[in-house]
């Protein structure tokens, strides 16, 4: 369990030393190549130091990576503005986001597919701004409306993910909390549930609710996300949010941990069609 920076470096460094190792060199020989010391490599290859992403764009070159979609994605690992696209606007917002926050941006930018369990709150990218709005206000105490106005920004300018092609594959189980509880008041949560109902309709994304009368079930422990990356599995990651920070679960055990849970939680939730006619009915006040 580390904090997002660290296993970003670490994710790089495996990744970079697979891709040397795949194009049939010592470490040393890829440092000669692009006329480093050898210490260097090694210390990018382990996570112990970070790395430019011009220097990981020289490595890249030496190892001969031409797929286009992999070498986007470790150059977001490694900080860069250059990957194109709508990759790294949230740099804008850097005097307001913490670094977590960033980070988890980044990751949500490149991933694939997301899959979330979410016992609370509906997930950020299904908010209506009068939702997000308030849900922000609650769970950052003494915002100005200046900065209020900036987290929700981020907040909807973070579900450009589901209209980009390709879109982000969205897999949700959201606990029947998450439907029951008020936030902003009857007219903000009528809205958010049809907002529900229309973002289930899409085919980039999959909505499951775990009615209340699945009883005790694994997502009692709290919310997660799963991040996977169509490039490399190597790269998939567990984020579990606490009130001050984000922690990230790489391990393949972890991974398989979370997976098998998620799994579990789609198995006693509604169908995504039952799904819809539930949300549907608790918006009619069924």
């Amino acid at each position: 369990m580390q904090h997002g920076p660290a296993v970003r470096r670490r994710k790089l460094g495996g990744e970079l030393r697979a891709l040397r190792t795949g194009a049939g060199l010592t470490s040393g020989e890829a440092a000669r190549l692009v006329g480093w010391h050898q210490s260097k490599v090694s210390r990018i290859e382990t996570g112990a130091s970070g790395v430019k992403p011009a220097d990981v764009r020289l490595l890249l070159d030496a190892y001969g990576v031409r797929d286009a979609q992999l070498r986007e994605l470790l150059l977001a690992l490694a900080g860069s503005d250059e990957s194109g696209g709508r990759h790294h606007w949230w740099h804008a917002y850097r005097g307001v986001l913490p670094p977590t926050y960033r980070d988890f941006i980044s990751l949500e930018s490149q991933a694939s597919a997301m899959r979330t369990l979410e016992t609370s709150v509906v997930p950020g990218l299904l908010q209506t701004p009068e939702y997000a709005r308030a849900v922000t206000k609650a769970a950052v105490d003494g915002l100005d409306d200046e900065r209020l106005d900036a987290l929700v920004e981020v907040r909807l300018a973070r579900q450009d993910v589901l209209r980009s092609h390709p879109p982000l594959e969205l897999s949700a189980v959201l606990d029947e909390a998450v439907l029951r509880r008020d936030v902003g008041g009857p007219g903000v949560m009528a809205r958010q549930l049809e907002r529900l109902v229309e973002a289930a309709l899409l085919p980039q994304v999959r909505l499951q609710v775990l009615p209340f009368t699945a009883g005790a079930h694994i997502g009692v422990t709290g919310p997660f996300v799963i991040f996977s990356f169509s490039s490399t599995s190597d790269l998939d990651v567990v984020v579990l949010d606490h009130l001050t920070s984000s922690l990230y679960l790489e391990r393949k055990e972890d991974l398989q941990a979370y997976t098998e849970a998620f799994n579990t939680l789609r198995f006693h939730a509604l169908s995504p069609e039952d799904s819809l006619d539930y949300i549907a009915g608790i918006g009619d006040g069924a």
